[in-house]
């Protein structure tokens, strides 16, 4: 049996555009807002909306496309996608670690017997920054994750300009990442799952 049928906060909720025909029925239309685990098919739209967001930033992507569609076959129920009229917006990445602190083989494994989830990506569509939907996927993401039996924390790793948005949405830093690509290093973050609820607040991202 599927995950996705077990728990009741996985199933897509969907917000329907109030649009009516002239006689009062209503259109059949795609939901106007749409949060949904992802799955293999979103890959490239899911690629596409990461590169824009990192390579200006940073010259390269957390997940090329190659290891996006690894994830989404492996353990497409750690991610997170919201979608406006059918349209990919923004979008979240986890996979299940077994150790205290992320290491290199974070970047690539997913360990089905562990209890962090460690989130490899959280992208929003250039079209649709600047209004708190970061957080909002965030706090989502984060209510989802209790669902799940045996997640214990969530972690992930950012630079350190990102660093005030992770505070803002409930996590902790603690202190410089193990891991390193290129010549970036990063402070890796916690929250734990199971303590207080996540607060929703506003952020630029």
């Amino acid at each position: 049996m599927s995950m996705l049928s077990v728990l009741p906060f996985l199933k897509p909720i969907h917000l329907q555009s109030p649009r009516s025909s002239a006689g009062g029925q209503r259109r059949h239309t795609l939901p106007a807002s749409e949060f949904r685990c992802l799955s293999p098919e979103d890959a490239v739209s899911v690629f596409e909306i990461e590169r824009e967001a990192f390579i200006s930033v940073s010259g390269g992507c957390p997940l090329h496309l190659d290891e996006i569609r690894h994830f989404l076959n492996l353990c497409p129920e750690l991610s997170l996608g919201w979608f406006e009229e059918g349209r990919l917006v923004a979008f979240i990445i986890g996979s299940l670690w077994d150790q205290d602190r992320l290491s290199q083989a974070a970047l690539t494994l997913h360990k089905p017997q562990g209890t962090a989830v460690h989130i490899h990506v959280l992208a929003v569509h250039r079209t649709f920054r600047q209004q708190g939907k970061g957080s909002i996927l965030m706090w989502r993401y984060l209510r989802y994750l209790r669902c799940l039996p045996g997640a214990r924390r969530a972690l992930l790793m950012c630079e350190d300009f990102l660093v005030p948005f992770y505070q803002k949405c409930g996590f902790e830093a603690l202190g410089p990442c193990e891991v390193s690509v290129g010549d970036m290093a990063f402070v890796e973050m916690q929250h734990s799952v199971r303590g207080h609820a996540f607060v929703r607040r506003n952020s630029n991202c």
